[in-house]
Parts: structure tokens; sequence; C-alpha cells
């Protein structure tokens, strides 16, 4: 093996410890739908466990660790929590931190935070109309496919 075949394999492995990846833990479907059911999401706000399944799917993919950046705020964790109005992530001017939480909590694989969260969102909106993905793809339609099986 040449020196720099050897030199590519260890530049390789120190680039995958050294860079944080971007993927944080996908959560099983049925894994997600136990989460939400112990939770108290059935009938919160007047919504079920499958809108919720629904919304995460649309916004996160059921990932911990989603990000997506917006221009002026950023939306962040499984529920995509936004920094203008939710949580300080400290470059959204403005922000009101309303959930009283930094954003990178969001995006951790400890989901408490970010259910306590979402749950006031929802609370203070009376449902899940702040949530695009919701609204774009979930309200509305039937959604039994999302909890059937769990």
């Amino acid at each position: 093996m040449s020196k720099s075949m050897i030199f590519l394999g260890f530049l390789l492995v120190f680039l995958s410890l050294a860079l944080p990846g971007t993927q944080g833990k996908i959560i099983p479907r049925c894994e997600m739908v136990k989460i939400l059911r112990r939770n108290g999401f059935q009938g919160f706000e007047g919504t079920t466990v499958a809108d919720w399944m629904c919304l995460v799917k649309y916004e996160s993919d059921y990932n911990t660790k989603a990000y997506n950046n917006n221009g002026p705020s950023r939306d962040y964790g499984i529920f995509q929590i936004n920094s203008k109005y939710w949580c300080d992530d400290g470059r959204t001017p403005g922000s009101k931190n309303a959930c009283h939480i930094s954003c990178s909590k969001l995006q951790d694989d400890n989901i408490e935070d970010d259910i306590r969260c979402a749950k006031k969102i929802a609370r203070e909106a009376h449902g899940l109309s702040p949530w695009y993905g919701w609204k774009n793809h979930c309200r509305g339609r039937d959604l039994s496919s999302f909890v059937r099986g769990c």
C-alpha cells in the first residue's frame, strides 16, 4: 500500500471522528407512537397521536437532530421548533425564547424538553397550525397509517 493511500485512510478516520454528524437518532415509528401516547398527546388540544406522528414525519422525518435554516430564524429538533419564538440559538435577533431553552437542547436524543416545548406551542395555538409540515401534509387527511400496527 502506498504512503498516499495510508495517509488518505488516516485522514478519513480523523475526519469521521472530528466532524460531528448531522444525523441524530432516528426514532422508529412505533417507538415514537409509544412516546407520544405515554406523554398525553392523544386528545391534547383536540389533536391525535396520528396528527403528531404526521407532523413529526413531515417536519423532521423522526430525526432528533433535524435543522432547517429559514433565513432570519431556524427550526430545531424532532418537532422543528423555531428560534424566533420558542428557543434561543444566540443568532436570532428579537428571539422570544418562550420555552426558556437553548435551541441546541432540542437537537439531542433526549426529547423530553422538546415535548414540553411542542405542547406549549400547541397549547398557545390551540392546535397544530404553527407547523407548516402539518398544515401542508396532514390537516384534514386520513392519518391512520401513521399509527397502524403500533
